[in-house]
């Protein structure tokens, strides 16, 4: 049989090239290089691809077929939420990311960088100032993977390997976490233990501390929790790790921050969350990114496993902005480095760091009140529906409705609210509990125009 044809634009496909490399290596064949991908993820078969486009006019037709498939949020009233919201997004923080400086330098040497730096080095200052806290790492894939990052972190800084978090968690975000959890590595496996909730998802504190031992590595918590509780014991879940030898790592979106307190000021060692609250769009459930924060310690800073910036002098006296620790990375030393971190946000620092000098501690301040007073109307709005009950207490942009009295699904309901009123409804629970988001994109007219739809829906 003729060997197989070298394919044009792959390197080192052709035969005798790849028969030089197993040579070198000592191989007969390459299966011994992918014998660790389990069986399950290999594929056995070729795809029955459908045929070929002919033309790019053919594939520009094809894509703008699927693209029009999608509803987009923006184009209906949207109360979508639990992890990716609907806020708004100034004109100028899409300007400067489209600018070619930014938005096309993946990576690059110091000499073309055009400044980018400089923006990474202003998105970490503002990103600390907020959360009370001195050191920040470039952004890393999203919430999940860097609460996944933080527990390693905390499992390398403690010896230990047990972490306790909130059973009320985002689904999408606690299997992120269990990917970090399940190493392949079995000296970084933890072992996640899910603590109870109340009912706007707030740890139960007296369960964390029958819980917490000299086992724990770290108490993780969430501020607003996924359900939307603004957590009122953060301060004893944090004497209560300290009392074990844990780490305090709070979940944290910034965007509250102008109207609660910062994690830095309520004892937590490490702080994550996300950045897509700060002038990121949904982009179809794409628009995320995730931050890690702590103290300016030295002890911190050698577990971190992102790009850290720093402004320092050149030997002339002049300002410059560099990153520091670049060893530790996966960058410096790829699978020797502190855990594995890539580059796919990058952007979306601009964005932040666009948004936050934008709006400024008085803009924060404001946009949190705001979405408090709007938070506090759709709850009420939503309670006064015949059959359904809203979970009451302190809670922050999410509201939970039970449903179970109407005799309806969430889901039932959720496609009548899209099909007869175009209002995408809350995030499901289960069949009978969904969640509710209020940004400052709503008004009072849209709750008001929500009460009514589900009145409605369910008459």
């Amino acid at each position: 049989m003729a060997p197989p044809r070298a394919h044009p634009f792959m390197p080192n496909s052709a035969a005798a090239v790849k028969a030089a490399l197993l040579g070198e290596l000592g191989l007969a064949d390459a299966e011994p290089l992918f014998a660790q991908i389990p069986a399950a993820h290999r594929l056995t078969a070729l795809p029955q691809l459908p045929p070929a486009l002919s033309s790019e006019v053919a594939l520009s037709r094809h894509l703008h077929g699927l693209l029009n498939r999608n509803r987009p949020a923006a184009d209906g009233l949207s109360f979508l939420g639990g992890g990716i919201w609907q806020h708004h997004v100034p004109a100028v923080v899409d300007e400067i990311v489209g600018r070619a400086e930014f938005l096309t330098p993946v990576w690059g040497t110091p000499s073309s960088d055009f400044g980018r730096n400089q923006v990474w080095w202003e998105f970490t200052s503002q990103l600390g100032a907020l959360l009370s806290l001195e050191l920040v790492g470039l952004p890393v894939y999203s919430w999940g993977a860097a609460a996944g990052h933080a527990f390693r972190m905390a499992a390398r800084l403690t010896g230990r390997t047990r972490i306790i978090l909130p059973a009320a968690i985002s689904p999408e975000r606690l299997a992120v976490i269990r990917g970090y959890a399940e190493s392949a590595d079995p000296a970084m496996r933890l072992d996640l233990v899910l603590a109870p909730c109340d009912a706007i998802g707030r740890l139960d504190v007296a369960t964390v501390a029958a819980l917490a031992d000299t086992q724990t590595a770290a108490i993780y918590y969430e501020n607003p929790a996924y359900l939307g509780g603004l957590e009122t014991g953060a301060a004893e879940l944090a004497a209560i790790a300290a009392r074990v030898g844990a780490e305090t790592i709070a979940g944290v979106d910034p965007l509250t921050l102008g109207v609660i307190a910062p994690p830095g000021d309520l004892g937590v060692d490490i702080a994550v969350g996300t950045i897509q609250t700060l002038g990121v769009h949904m982009h179809a459930g794409g628009g995320l990114g995730g931050f890690i924060a702590t103290r300016d310690d030295p002890r911190y800073a050698a577990e971190y496993p992102t790009l850290l910036n720093s402004l320092t002098t050149t030997v002339d006296g002049q300002l410059a902005f560099g990153l520091m620790l670049f060893h530790q990375s996966s960058y410096g030393s790829r699978e020797l480095g502190k855990d594995w971190t890539g580059n796919s946000t990058y952007l979306w620092a601009v964005a932040a760091a666009t948004y936050m000098a934008l709006l400024g501690p008085a803009g924060f301040a404001e946009v949190g009140r705001l979405i408090l007073a709007r938070t506090r109307l759709a709850a009420e709005t939503l309670a006064g529906v015949p059959g359904i009950s809203v979970t009451s207490g302190p809670i922050f942009r999410e509201v939970m409705i039970d449903v179970s009295a109407t005799g309806r699904s969430v889901a039932s309901i959720n496609q009548a609210l899209l099909d007869r009123h175009g209002i995408f409804g809350g995030i499901e629970i289960d069949s009978h509990r969904a969640l509710f988001a209020v940004t400052e994109c709503h008004d009072e007219a849209d709750i008001a125009r929500l009460g009514q739809a589900l009145r409605e829906v369910l008459a």
